[in-house]
């Protein structure tokens, strides 16, 4: 069976490029361990998976996320 496609948070909001430094909405996109969130989990288009990825990887680097959600930074 297939599943009902989920619209894209960011294309609903009309955000053209996803920040890094905004860690409320970039923690939506991890899980529990730390791992990014698939496209078909998170319903985000293709465009902003790529941006997201970046943007989270980038937060991590400079400890706005931590890399295990479980830990504090």
């Amino acid at each position: 069976m297939r599943r009902p496609q989920k619209s894209c948070p960011f294309c609903e909001t009309r955000v053209r490029f996803v920040d890094y430094k905004d860690d409320r909405s970039l923690g939506r996109f991890i899980t529990d361990n730390g791992k990014i969130l698939p496209k078909r989990l998170s319903g985000v288009c293709a465009r902003h998976q790529r941006q997201l990825a970046i943007a989270i990887k980038r937060a991590r680097f400079l400890a706005l996320l931590p890399y295990i959600k479980g830990q504090q930074a």
